[in-house]
């Protein structure tokens, strides 16, 4: 289902996460999820979001989790979507915050698509090394459900 995390070791955590799965689906289809800046916030089954945006900042209520703020960095329908946040801390991106940068591609893969996401930005997170390291850890884990939680959703809309 997935491929393992990229192993670019920076001092304590790897800064970067890499996820595939493949996706019975026209790229079009999946597109519209990853579109959505927040999509992957949930507790395990897919949430709808308020979602408001000003410029290039989405604000993303999630119904459990609270509010978060997402940067939309680049979207190219239907291959690429980029944002950057506060790796799965609720709140305002500042001037200045260390962020995490999340990017999707889709790639035509046999029957449908390869779904892949790439989170970057861990080893400067934090001056806390056992605080990156909870947030790697997490966002490793969460990857993998949530690109299952994208897979059943367009899967389903197919």
């Amino acid at each position: 289902m997935t491929e393992p995390d990229a192993q670019t070791t920076i001092e304590d955590v790897p800064d970067e996460i890499r996820r595939s799965i493949h996706i019975d689906a026209d790229a079009r289809v999946v597109w519209e999820i990853i579109a959505e800046p927040g999509w992957f916030i949930n507790e395990g089954s897919w949430a709808e979001h308020e979602i408001t945006t000003d410029g290039d900042i989405a604000r993303v209520v999630d119904p459990v989790h609270g509010e978060f703020s997402l940067r939309t960095v680049t979207l190219e329908p239907p291959h690429r979507a980029v944002f950057e946040w506060l790796s799965g801390q609720a709140g305002e991106i500042a001037a200045g915050d260390p962020v995490n940068t999340v990017e999707f591609t889709v790639e035509p893969d046999g029957t449908g698509v390869l779904l892949t996401v790439r989170e970057t930005g861990f080893a400067a997170l934090h001056d806390d090394a056992v605080v990156r390291r909870r947030r790697f850890e997490e966002n490793s884990e969460g990857w993998v459900i949530e690109l299952g939680l994208a897979r059943d959703r367009a899967e389903a809309l197919v």
